[in-house]
């Protein structure tokens, strides 16, 4: 800035509003902010390059003294390059480096950098999908492809895909805000399906649940799945007004899937009770604790025989069809009725993008919602069957990144999480303090901390005894997990469960997800490493 030139004064005015619309405030702040967005664009690469671990070490007790002022300004307080300059420099380090190859705790990951910039084209074009008249072609890309993926899942012939992909009659699916919000699309669909309007009932969607049980002299509606499914299921029984506690938890067999025998032998007996119907059973393909597939294909003959709703909950695990190797562990999720994908988990996209598919083209009828602004009978409004209103494109975001990285791009991403996650379960194997507890299916396993000393102990120890010895040890392992995290560097999760049915107790699990293709073994062996480092620190009395 020239030093004659007056500053420009920061109150909110009409001119200052044309400034923020139209153009940057002056020549020096326009180069600052190119030289942000160029920073932005590729990654954070200053920060990003400079701090390999997860987060600062600091506490959230520290971090709330600076965010307690309550009062919003009526002029502006900065510039628009003085604030994105606090966010680079005073934020963004504070904030969690899910880039790092270091955190493997949770379902988020590092992206492709190209990412960054679909999401900033999306921010400036401000297409609202829920209505033609607002996004035109977006609107049309986006039935293309919720039909690539609709036929990545369920693989129809070419005639059918010909007759749906751009049709105005029918829905192959939508895009939601995420795994939630499309497993309650589907379980809505589900719900209505059982009660669509029938002689003098206009259908549960109109006369509601209260009439709807009057009416059929019914005390419950249920949903069966298993017992370490996604909680926003629960979220499902609560919202679509049948109570959560009607989200039957199935037991998981050895191998921590669903257990057939208990579904089979809980259809038999809620079938067999006139005041209960159910309205839906549910498989998972990537439980969100162990990554674990239920057995798909054995569930939909089960549906099939006993004429249920069958929905597959593949928030994390959709995107596994794309890989030769291990597709094949999705094996049966075509034969479902509605399928749930993630975009922001295996489809390694920014938040919040998730998408909900139907077998059949006509279920989403049951959800058709219009008005006389938008949305209106006869039009070709995407936004008629679904649950959110306004909505980003995020379809655009997905149609670029299949032609950037192409089907077989993102398999080897999948097929280096499934192999570096096996890798990693060989390498805790190896180490006298570590046990595996789930072994990897996809990229997702579990292990604890167990001290040898207490390793040999619960061998010989009484089921009392036994017990204080798995507090013992589940103490250990979420002060290991605290610290490590605290520390900054390396960031696993926890979660905790029973290990056998024959536990008297949950027990805390380590939690390893490997979504990073930065991640490899030698990471993993520096993770546990500092495990070791950290446990050796701790005041234990065995």
């Amino acid at each position: 800035m020239d030093k004659n030139q007056k500053p420009i004064e920061l109150i909110a005015s009409w001119d200052t509003l044309q400034r923020i619309f139209i153009r940057p405030e002056d020549e020096a702040s326009r180069k600052t902010l190119l030289k942000y967005m160029e920073q932005i664009l590729f990654g954070l690469h200053d920060f990003l390059n400079t701090n390999v671990g997860v987060t600062e070490e600091i506490s959230l007790k520290e971090l709330t003294r600076d965010f307690k002022n309550t009062l919003i300004n009526k002029d502006p307080e900065k510039k628009l390059t003085d604030v994105i300059t606090d966010i680079i420099d005073k934020i963004a380090p504070k904030a969690v480096n899910v880039a790092s190859p270091y955190f493997i705790g949770h379902m988020t990951s590092a992206m492709p950098f190209f990412m960054v910039h679909l999401k900033t084209i999306i921010t400036a074009l401000n297409q609202n999908v829920n209505k033609l008249e607002t996004s035109k072609i977006l609107s049309v890309i986006e039935k293309q492809i919720l039909a690539k993926i609709h036929r990545l899942i369920f693989n129809k012939k070419e005639n059918f895909y010909h007759k749906h992909v751009q049709s105005i009659d029918t829905s192959l699916g939508a895009f939601t805000t995420g795994g939630t919000t499309a497993n309650l699309t589907a379980l809505w669909v589900a719900r209505n399906k059982l009660f669509s309007p029938y002689q003098d009932f206009e259908g549960i969607e109109n006369e509601g649940i209260a009439k709807t049980m009057q009416t059929f002299s019914l005390d419950r509606l249920v949903v069966l799945v298993q017992e370490r499914a996604h909680f926003s299921l629960k979220k499902t029984g609560g919202l679509l007004g049948i109570g959560n506690k009607n989200i039957i938890p199935i037991p998981v067999d050895s191998k921590h899937k669903i257990n057939l025998k208990e579904l089979e032998k809980a259809i038999k007996e809620l079938s067999n009770n006139k005041k209960t119907k159910i309205a839906a059973v549910v498989g998972i393909a990537g439980t969100t604790e162990t990554g674990l597939v239920d057995p798909l294909n054995d569930m939909a003959q089960i549906c099939k025989e006993n004429s249920l709703f069958f929905h597959v909950d593949a928030a994390w695990g959709g995107p596994v069809l794309l890989s030769e190797k291990y597709s094949h562990l999705l094996k049966g999720i075509a034969n479902a009725d509605s399928v749930t994908i993630d975009c922001h988990k295996q489809f390694y996209m920014p938040m919040t993008s998730g998408m909900i598919y139907f077998k059949d083209p006509l279920s989403m009828d049951q959800i058709a919602y219009h008005s006389n602004y938008v949305n209106r009978p006869g039009s070709v409004d995407i936004g008629i069957k679904t649950l959110e209103g306004s909505r980003e494109a995020n379809s655009l975001i997905l149609d670029s990144a299949l032609k950037i990285m192409g089907s077989r791009g993102y398999a080897l991403l999948i097929d280096h999480g499934i192999k570096t996650a096996k890798e990693f379960a060989k390498e805790i194997k190896k180490r006298k303090i570590f046990e595996i507890i789930t072994e990897p299916e996809l990229n997702i396993l579990t292990y604890r901390i167990v001290p040898p000393d207490l390793k040999s102990k619960l061998k010989k120890v009484s089921k009392d005894q036994k017990e204080k010895i798995e507090n013992l040890i589940n103490d250990i392992n979420i002060k290991v997990q605290r610290k490590q995290r605290e520390q900054g560097k390396s960031f696993v999760s926890r979660t905790r469960f029973k290990i056998s049915k024959y536990d008297r107790i949950e027990s805390v699990v380590l939690r390893c997800v490997i979504m990073s293709p930065m991640t490899d073994i030698n990471i993993l062996k520096e993770i546990l490493d500092e495990q070791e480092d950290i446990l050796t620190r701790l005041d234990i009395k065995i």
